[in-house]
Formats: C-alpha cells, structure tokens, sequence
C-alpha cells in the first residue's frame, strides 16, 4: 500500500484502514472552507492530507481566539464522537490543503465497530486537549512575542514548509491580541533577523533561533504532537504515593 499523507489513517489497522478509504473522497480546501459550524454535528469529517485547520471560539462581541489547529495529524471532527455535547468551536480551513472528506455518519459507525479506530480517535481528542490546557495557560500567563513565535512555529511543524501564507489581521484574530500588537511585534521579529513578513506571506528564516524566543508552552505542545500515534508508554512502576 502507497503512504497516506494522513497520520491517523496511517497508524490504524489495514483492514479499518480500507474501510474507511473505501468511504472516503479527496477533496481540496481553500482558505476559509468551513468544515464544521459551532452547535452543529456536521455532515462530514475531515483526514486532512496537506494545509491546517484552526479551531476557533467566538465571543458574542465579535471577537475570535484560536484554541486548537488541525493539520496532517488529525481529523476535523473527532471531538464530535464523544458524546452528544452540542460543540461551541467552529473549524474551518487556515493554510489552504486538501483532506480525504467521509462521511460523518461513517466515521462515527467506523468508531463504534473498529477497535483500532475508536482507540486512536481517542488518543488524538486527549493530545488536542492537553494541548488546549496548556495554551489556555500560554495565553494568560506570555505574552504575544512569546505566544507568535509558538504559534509559527506550531504551524511549520504541520505544513512542513518555511513559507507560511499568513496575514497580519487574521494572527491577531487567532492570537486574540489587537492588530497593532502583532503589526509591533512581527516586524521586531523581522527586524531580528528570525522572519520577513511581505504581503500576506510569512518566511521563517531562523527556526533555532525563533524556538528560543517561544514560550516553554511551544516545547510541551510539540512533544505531545510528536508522540501522537507513537508506541505506548511503559507504566509507572513505582509504588503508590505515600508508600515506601
């Protein structure tokens, strides 16, 4: 069997595997595709293969923060499958990519039938939620030159790729700082030497460099997305606490 640019279809079982390919259509995502609205269950789920996700909340006076991304990891509607709670993030498509589209309905019977299926699906919502509680604290405790230079960072790790197509309006948005604050800090950063910035276009040009201006935050996130999938840990064999 070929690679499948999709880590989740790539570390379930070949029979689950064909199962869910057979249900399964390539689809490409420009920026801006909604692939699930908050309260809704959606109609489809989302292998995605190339681009990333942003799984943003929303305030009631217009304001918006990014609470989780969604690249070739992952699947766009998994937390859906956990249960009947109506999901107040929306998702849509940041870094335009493309994705094996599935119906919902199938992915969720695939859930239900496949142990594999149901095992990994659940590995992947726990690494999204622990990412969540780390950057829940990232965001009140950092600040934005820190908190950019994750974010970037966290975006390379999932597109692979030194050119992010990225404007300044929507990192404000996503980092739920004003316009002017990340319009300061990135052209420190450019002035730095670490990124240039032109036009809607963002080139990291100094990784090594960039990851020691981001928060601990960054180190901690990585770590979880790179043990996704990965052979489980050994159990901790120590006695309980309070023992000797």
């Amino acid at each position: 069997m070929s690679e499948i640019p999709n880590l989740f279809l790539e570390s379930v079982g070949s029979e689950s595997r064909s199962w869910l390919l057979a249900r399964s259509t390539n689809v490409a995502l420009p920026v801006r595709t909604v692939l699930y609205a908050a309260e809704r269950r959606p109609a489809y789920a989302y292998f995605m293969t190339s681009g990333m996700a942003s799984v943003v909340t929303s305030m009631t006076n217009g304001g918006t923060a990014e609470v989780g991304i969604v690249g070739r990891e992952g699947v766009v509607g998994s937390v859906h499958l956990l249960g009947p709670a109506r999901v107040p993030t929306e998702c849509f498509i940041q870094i335009e990519g493309s994705a094996l589209r599935i119906r919902y309905a199938d992915l969720q019977l695939a859930f239900r039938s496949f142990e594999d299926v149901r095992g990994r699906v659940l590995e992947l919502v726990q690494e999204q939620f622990l990412a969540l509680s780390q950057l829940a604290g990232c965001n009140r405790l950092h600040g934005a030159e820190e908190r950019l230079a994750r974010w970037l960072l966290a975006l390379q790790d999932r597109v692979q790729t030194e050119d992010l197509r990225i404007t300044q309006e929507f990192l404000a948005q996503m980092l739920g700082s004003k316009r002017t604050t990340v319009t300061v800090v990135a052209a420190t950063m450019q002035q730095a030497g670490l990124i240039s910035y032109s036009r809607g276009r963002i080139r990291i040009l100094e990784r090594a460099t960039l990851e020691g201006v981001a928060c601990e935050c960054y180190a901690v996130t990585r770590r979880l997305y790179q043990r996704l999938y990965a052979a489980p840990m050994p159990d901790d064999d120590r006695e309980e606490p309070g023992t000797r």
